[in-house]
């Protein structure tokens, strides 16, 4: 039996280093050590496949439509993204209409279940994305580290942590961000948060490995999105074992579990400072937080999404040998 042969469609390109890319360059590794033939491109180009995954409900539509029409008796699966769980299906008619056509659904943490209609549900399975690093916090003594790890872009509220630097007086404070500005709104922001306080730097874009490089040599890590669909990043801390503030969306509920303790309203600056100022003072308390993200390791780890994708490839029919 010849191996089957697996699109994975994203409208990230080569050379990306956005989470979209990301998650399907490490899916396809995944999808090869199960047997597939796996190729990842930015749209579907015809060429039959026994199985498409599309990531994006919005971005990768006409590649889900033209799959299902060429195609209708093959299994298509669509992974959903924070922006389409906590917008575009509500408000772009093309989002709305992929969840309708794929056979199957995508998500990144449980949480994201009670966004979809029970119909919706019933074809859903949730698989978390894991790390594999031998990384461990070793975050610095004469520095109180923060890092914030994403590109700038709106929906990842990028400078709630440097707007929250004003209340939080220790000069060993650090806030270090890293990820490439999307517009260059981004950029003068982040220049003039720069100027404002030295104790903020901006790096721009870093390579994964520099990343990851950062966030283990931090005694802390915000992830201050207003949406998202179950943050790589995060899943990176838990691995790693860096303690996490997060902002209280339910994508970062359902990576953290809904009894971690130190969340914060979206975009509160001044509650982020006092969880900060907490962590910074109060060494039971970011021990409590180191605790926690350790609890949920099990949670990403690689065997774990194997196996679910192992599970997926046979719900949906296609034999990986």
């Amino acid at each position: 039996m010849s191996a089957p042969k697996v699109v994975i469609v994203t409208p990230a390109p080569t050379g990306s280093r956005a989470g979209n890319r990301n998650t399907a360059l490490r899916w396809a590794g995944i999808l090869r050590k199960l047997g597939c033939r796996v190729r990842v491109a930015t749209q579907w180009d015809g060429q039959r496949c026994d199985l498409l995954v599309a990531l994006h409900a919005r971005k990768s539509h006409e590649a889900l439509r033209d799959f299902r029409a060429r195609q209708p008796d093959s299994p298509a699966l669509l992974a959903l993204t924070g922006t389409d769980l906590y917008r575009d299906i509500r408000e772009d008619a093309r989002a709305a209409a992929s969840l309708d056509m794929a056979t199957g659904l995508i998500v990144l943490q449980e949480a994201a279940l009670a966004e979809l209609t029970p119909q919706q549900r019933r074809k859903t399975r949730a698989i978390h994305q894991s790390v594999a690093t031998s990384l461990r916090a070793a975050p610095p003594r004469r520095k109180f580290r923060i890092c914030v790890l994403g590109h700038l872009r709106d929906e990842k509220d990028p400078f709630c942590t440097a707007k929250a630097l004003p209340w939080l007086s220790d000069s060993q404070v650090e806030v270090v961000q890293a990820g490439r500005s999307l517009a260059q709104t981004m950029t003068r922001q982040a220049a003039r948060h720069m100027r404002a306080d030295s104790r903020y730097r901006w790096l721009g874009e870093l390579p994964h490995w520099a990343a990851l490089r950062l966030l283990s040599r931090s005694q802390v890590m915000v992830i201050s999105s207003r949406m998202e669909g179950g943050a790589h990043v995060v899943s990176e801390a838990i691995a790693i074992g860096v303690p996490v503030i997060a902002s209280d969306i339910p994508g970062n509920r359902g990576l953290l579990g809904s009894d971690y303790p130190a969340y914060y309203p979206v975009g509160d600056a001044v509650r982020l400072a006092e969880l900060l100022r907490q962590a910074i003072e109060d060494r039971a308390f970011l021990s409590r937080l180191a605790v926690a993200v350790r609890r949920r390791r099990a949670l990403v780890d690689p065997c774990r999404e194997i196996l679910a994708w192992k599970t997926l490839l046979r719900e949906a029919g296609v034999s990986s040998g």
